[in-house]
């Protein structure tokens, strides 16, 4: 029979054995010094000046002194003296100084996180992971570099995403307290888009790539193109506001038919033109004009025209064509002009249309 436990090599109490409390308290030290096993540190060759009692440490390789012989033991420093512990497979300690756990695999110590991570079900870096967010992260900055060339990379760094099928979603959502407000990428095909939300419920596309073509929209930029279908009298010498009263197409409804013009939904470039087709009164002699009015009165820069030779009824045609910038709410009109005689703007050829620039 031994006079050892298996494991933790205790000293058994014999039959017979005269000062059984000696054993007894043998195997209590060993125990007190083995059971939640934590360490100073792992890293000495030589036992410590001043050590206190109870002090533990991992000798390091090449141990020296009263450790000569303990590489890689664990030498506990009780009752003035140092007690060598060999380790067994299995131990695992603490190391205070680096906030490790160490296990010991039979040949050596161990960090007890694996060189590779494979097939985890769940990972959460600062909060839980469940089963909807199978990876789930809380930081405030996350970087992502390539493998330089000096370090055996290619200095490239590719993030892939991927889909199963075109008719699939792939995508970032990007959130304000968790409410969706911008969703980018693939969504229900292969076409790249940028889609954004007030509510995170109704979404509006802002940009759209047709994947084949490398064609882009922009499906929420407001566009119109109007004409009047009746001839607009002008009088002589006055400017007069066209009757633009139908719409060929109106993306967002910014344009006012029934006030006759385009009103701003955002500040923003726009760019403006405008047909103006003569039709004459009495005279072909009108000297016609056309500008492009703001907020009804003021004349913008570079939209002003005038035919100045001779109108021919029905042919004449005055075009207009300006870029200005404006603000959310002014409002922009067609404004006509006859110099010398009165006459008409003609309907379904005077035409009026813009759209946003950026």
């Amino acid at each position: 029979m031994s006079d050892a436990t298996t494991h933790l090599l205790l000293p058994y109490i014999l039959a017979a054995q005269a000062q059984k409390h000696v054993t007894h308290n043998e195997a209590l030290r060993l125990l007190d010094g083995l059971v939640q096993l934590s360490v100073l540190d792992r890293d000495l060759t030589a036992p410590p000046g001043s050590p206190a009692d109870g002090d533990r440490y991992i000798v390091a390789s090449g141990a020296t002194g009263d450790w000569t012989g303990w590489d890689l033991n664990v030498a506990l420093w009780t009752d003035g003296a140092w007690l060598r512990l060999p380790p067994r497979t299995g131990w695992r300690a603490w190391v205070e100084d680096e906030g490790l756990l160490l296990v010991y695999d039979g040949a050596g110590w161990i960090g007890t996180t694996p060189a590779a991570l494979q097939n985890m079900a769940l990972l959460g870096v600062g909060t839980t992971a469940d089963a909807s967010n199978p990876f789930s992260a809380k930081l405030n900055a996350a970087l992502w570099t390539s493998r330089p060339k000096a370090e055996g990379g290619t200095g490239d760094l590719f993030l892939q995403l991927n889909k199963e099928a075109a008719g699939d979603d792939l995508g970032l959502t990007l959130q304000t307290n968790f409410v969706t407000k911008a969703l980018v990428g693939l969504f229900g095909s292969d076409r790249f888009r940028l889609a954004v939300s007030a509510d995170g419920s109704t979404f509006f596309d802002a940009l759209s790539v047709d994947n084949a073509t490398g064609i882009v929209d922009q499906p929420r930029l407001p566009r119109f193109k109007a004409y009047t279908n009746y001839d607009n009298y002008v009088g002589v010498g006055t400017w007069t506001k066209i009757g633009i009263n139908n719409i060929d197409y109106n993306d967002q409804g910014a344009f006012d038919a029934a006030n006759n013009r385009f009103v701003v939904p955002v500040d923003g470039t726009y760019l403006f033109g405008a047909t103006l087709l003569y039709k004459v009164n009495a005279s072909t002699s009108a000297r016609m004009s056309g500008r492009l009015a703001l907020n009804g009165t003021t004349q913008i820069r570079g939209s002003f025209g005038e035919v100045s030779s001779a109108h021919k009824s029905l042919a004449t045609t005055l075009w207009l064509q300006t870029m200005v910038s404006l603000a959310a709410g002014d409002t922009v009109e067609l404004q006509g002009y006859f110099r010398a005689a009165d006459g008409y703007f003609a309907a379904d050829q005077t035409s009026f249309w813009g759209a946003k620039m950026g």
